[in-house]
């Protein structure tokens, strides 16, 4: 796929075409220094005039991302191969065997490094045997130059191809990141305008409202509902979001995510700015738990709770909070006597068979906290 203008890969494809013309130039000197050794010096000289006119040509089709494709790939490569073929006639075989070099020398490498800026390492490679193929059909005897000449081609393919494919992974990156970068502004600009207006109203229907009678409260109610469903949309809370494990070995979810539908005006939820990552399993059981508890607020406490969450690095700590009557002291022994198990079974065997722990702080007339925690490793 060619690169769009202005990408990573445009200075590789100027390299190439500065490279082309200083190899041209190369063949020029060898070409004055060499000419009474030539069976054809006239064709040579041809031969050099149809080199620096494909130079101007490739410079100019390379410099244009729609053109580099295979039309212009295979006729590069075809006009170095046909160059390269003629050299026992126009140069001769007597002075190929008295060490005087073909007509492409580094100038034929050209195709090989536009193959592999196109398409990485394989397809400069391909190129590379190609030409190091018909470079040795030149010759009559194949020395350890020859080799060194051909060795050398096909690391310039690989190397050439690896860096340009590196390159253009780091645009594909950049890329992506410069939309995630302008959904942000525009998401944040959007959260501006909303907090502005439509949350605003929310809030004040709610307080207007929630001393009403019959419906009107009801419609305060459902209003203060609808503006912590809205800030929590706004915060990022609300869609699942996915994440890995810092060794990358397990899918994980944002723990903010899971608690996050419990936001309410009757539920404060406090977190980090940053995700909060658990492995699948461990972060159902602790939002199951913390829910659990909050079932408890609602039937006993019947006023506001708090959920705090501690990203603690190797635990993560959920607390829930309310002002309630408190438990009774025995009172949690008692309910699991009678069968009630709300508190032994969805609280803490929930998290106990994650590894975690839960502890309840809890006096009469001081409300409860019930902090929940768990490791974030599992064996």
């Amino acid at each position: 796929m060619p690169s769009p203008p202005g990408g990573f890969e445009v200075p590789l494809w100027r390299a190439l075409a500065v490279f082309r013309l200083a190899s041209l130039a190369y063949v020029c000197v060898l070409a004055v220094r060499d000419a009474d050794r030539y069976d054809h010096p006239y064709a040579v000289g041809a031969l050099i005039l149809v080199m620096a006119a494909w130079t101007a040509a490739t410079a100019v089709g390379y410099a244009r991302p729609a053109w580099r494709r295979w039309p212009l790939l295979l006729a590069d490569l075809g006009v170095v191969l046909a160059i390269v073929l003629a050299t026992p006639w126009v140069v001769g075989r007597v002075a190929l065997a008295t060490g005087v070099p073909t007509m492409g020398v580094a100038w034929m490498a050209g195709p090989v490094l536009a193959w592999a800026v196109s398409g990485g390492r394989r397809r400069g490679t391909v190129a590379a045997l190609l030409v190091a193929g018909a470079d040795l059909t030149t010759r009559e005897r194949i020395g350890q130059s020859s080799f060194t000449g051909v060795i050398l081609m096909l690391l310039a393919g690989v190397v050439v191809g690896h860096v340009a494919r590196l390159a253009a992974s780091a645009e594909e990156r950049l890329q992506r990141a410069v939309e995630l970068e302008a959904a942000t502004r525009e998401r944040e600009r959007l959260a501006r305008g909303i907090h502005d207006s439509v949350l605003q109203v929310l809030a004040m229907v709610q307080r207007r409202g929630a001393d009403l009678p019959g419906e009107a409260g009801e419609l305060a109610r459902l209003a203060g509902e609808q503006e912590a469903a809205l800030r929590a949309l706004i915060a990022g809370t609300s869609p699942a979001s996915a994440a890995v494990l810092p060794d990358g070995t397990e899918t994980a979810v944002d723990l903010r995510t899971l608690l996050g539908r419990y936001a309410s005006t009757a539920v404060v939820l406090s977190a980090p700015a940053t995700p909060v990552p658990l492995p699948r399993r461990v972060a159902g059981e602790l939002a199951a738990a913390t829910g659990a508890a909050l079932d408890n607020v609602g039937r006993h406490a019947s006023g506001r709770a708090w959920v705090l969450i501690e990203d603690e690095g190797a635990t993560v700590t959920v607390s829930i909070r309310d002002e309630g009557p408190g438990i009774p002291e025995g009172r949690l022994t008692e309910a699991a006597a009678q069968g009630r198990l709300g508190v032994s079974q969805s609280i803490r065997g929930r998290v106990a068979d994650v590894g975690g722990t839960v502890r309840i702080v809890s006096a009469p007339d001081a409300g409860t906290e019930i902090e929940l925690t768990v490791p974030r490793a599992q064996r």
